[in-house]
C-alpha cells in the first residue's frame, strides 16, 4: 500500500480518466497538494474529466477537500469534472468537506463624511448606554449597600479588610514612587522657570498647591485604575467564564453583594489613604529637588509651604478620592460583568475597564476643578 497520494491519467480525445490511488490524507503533507496540482495539470485543454477514486485506499476530510477543490478549479476552467467510483464513506467526506470560496466581497462605495458621521452617532450611542447602564448598576450597588447596612452579617467583613490590603497595601510602593518622581520633576521644572524671573521660591508654593489640590490624588487614580480596576475586572470576567457567577446565583446569592460591594468598599477606604501618602511623597521629592537643585532649605521650604497652602488646599484631594474610587469600582465590576465566553473578550473587556476609567477620573477631576472654582474653596 503506498503513503502517498498516486494520479494516473489516460486521455481519449477531448476526454481524459484520472485515477487516484493511494493514502489520500493529511500524512501526505506537501505531496497531497502536489497531486491535487496534478489533476489539475492532467485536464489542461480537455473538456471533460473523470476522477475515478476506486483505487484510493485511505481518504480523510484533508483528502477530500483537496480533490473537491482541483473539481472545482476544472469547473471554473471549462472541464466538466465529475467524481466517481466512490464509496458511501468517501461520499459523506465529499460532501461534508466540500471545498468553499472564502474570499472576501469587495465592500460597497461609501461617502467617507457619512461614515465619519456614523461612526460618530455610534459612539455617542454607544457612551449613552454606557451612561443609563451605569446609573442602573450604581442604583443596584446603593441598594446592596443598604440592605447590608440594616443587616451587617450580610457585610463581608473578610473579604474588605483583604482588599484593602490588596489595594493599598499592596500599591503603596509604586504609587509612592510614581508620586515622588513627579513631585521631583514639578520642582525642577518650577524652579528652572521661574528663576529666570527671580521668584525660584514660589515654586514651593507650585508644588504645594498643584500637588495636594490636582496631581497625587489624579496619578493615584489613574494608578489604581490601571493596577486594581483591570484585576478586578480580570477576576470577575474569569469568573463569568467559568459560569461561577451563575452558580452563585443558583445557590441564591448575589454577586454584586458578594463580589461587587467588598470591592468598591475597599476602593472607596484605599484610595484616600494612597492619596495622603502621595501627597507627602510627591511634597518630600519637591523638597529634595528643591533643596539639591534651588538652594532652598528644608526649613525655607517647610515655611514657605505653610504660607502657600490651607487646610483646604489638602482636603481638595482628599474629597475627590472616595469618588474617584467609586467610579473606578464601578467601571470595573460592569465591565466584568460584560465579559463573554472567550479569553479574546476577556482581554478585550480589560482594555476598556481601564480606558474608560482612566477618562472618566480625569472627566470628574475636572468637574471638582470646576466645583471648588465656583464655590472658591
Amino acid at each position: 500500500m503506498s503513503d502517498q497520494p498516486l494520479v494516473t491519467g489516460d486521455s481519449s480525445g477531448d476526454r481524459t480518466h484520472l485515477a487516484l490511488a493511494g493514502n489520500w490524507t493529511i500524512a501526505g503533507d506537501h505531496g497531497l497538494e502536489e497531486a491535487a496540482e496534478q489533476i489539475v495539470q492532467s485536464c489542461q485543454g480537455k473538456k471533460a474529466a473523470l476522477i475515478d477514486l476506486s483505487g484510493v485506499e485511505a481518504l480523510d476530510t484533508a483528502g477530500a477537500w483537496v480533490i473537491d477543490r482541483a473539481r472545482v478549479r476544472l469547473r471554473e476552467q471549462g472541464v466538466d469534472a465529475v467524481i466517481a467510483h466512490r464509496d458511501a464513506s468517501q461520499q459523506l467526506l465529499l460532501q461534508e468537506a466540500h471545498y468553499r470560496d472564502f474570499s472576501t466581497p469587495p465592500a460597497p462605495p461609501g461617502n467617507m463624511a457619512v461614515d465619519v458621521l456614523a461612526d460618530v452617532g455610534s459612539s455617542v450611542s454607544g457612551a449613552a448606554r454606557d451612561l443609563s447602564s451605569g446609573v442602573a448598576f450604581l442604583g443596584q450597588v446603593v441598594q446592596t449597600f443598604l440592605r447590608a447596612l440594616v443587616q451587617p452579617s450580610r457585610l463581608r467583613f473578610t473579604s474588605i479588610i483583604f482588599h484593602v490590603e490588596s489595594f493599598a497595601f499592596r500599591g503603596l510602593p509604586i504609587i509612592a514612587l510614581i508620586n515622588f518622581l513627579v513631585g521631583c520633576i514639578v520642582a525642577q521644572q518650577g524652579i528652572f522657570q521661574l528663576r529666570q524671573f527671580g521668584a525660584s521660591a514660589f515654586a514651593v508654593d507650585l508644588i504645594g498647591i498643584l500637588v495636594l489640590r490636582e496631581l497625587a490624588v489624579l496619578l493615584t487614580s489613574i494608578m489604581i485604575a490601571g493596577r486594581s480596576g483591570s484585576a478586578i475586572t480580570a477576576e470577575i470576567g474569569s469568573m463569568k467564564m467559568r459560569e461561577e457567577i451563575d452558580a452563585m446565583r443558583v445557590m441564591g446569592l448575589d454577586p454584586v453583594e458578594v463580589l461587587v460591594l467588598p470591592r468598591i468598599i475597599a476602593l472607596i477606604i484605599s484610595l484616600p489613604l494612597l492619596t495622603f501618602l502621595a501627597d507627602m511623597s510627591a511634597l518630600f521629592g519637591g523638597m529634595l529637588v528643591a533643596w539639591v537643585y534651588g538652594d532652598i532649605s528644608p526649613e525655607v521650604f517647610m515655611a514657605r509651604l505653610k504660607s502657600a497652602i490651607a487646610f483646604n488646599t489638602f482636603m481638595v484631594g482628599i474629597i475627590k478620592a472616595p469618588f474617584m474610587a467609586l467610579v473606578i469600582g464601578m467601571i470595573a465590576a460592569i465591565e466584568g460583568f460584560g465579559v463573554q465566553g472567550s479569553a479574546e473578550s476577556l482581554g478585550r473587556q480589560v482594555t476598556s475597564s481601564v480606558v474608560k476609567a482612566i477618562f472618566m477620573v480625569i472627566v470628574v477631576d475636572g468637574l471638582f476643578a470646576m466645583f471648588f472654582a465656583a464655590i472658591k474653596y
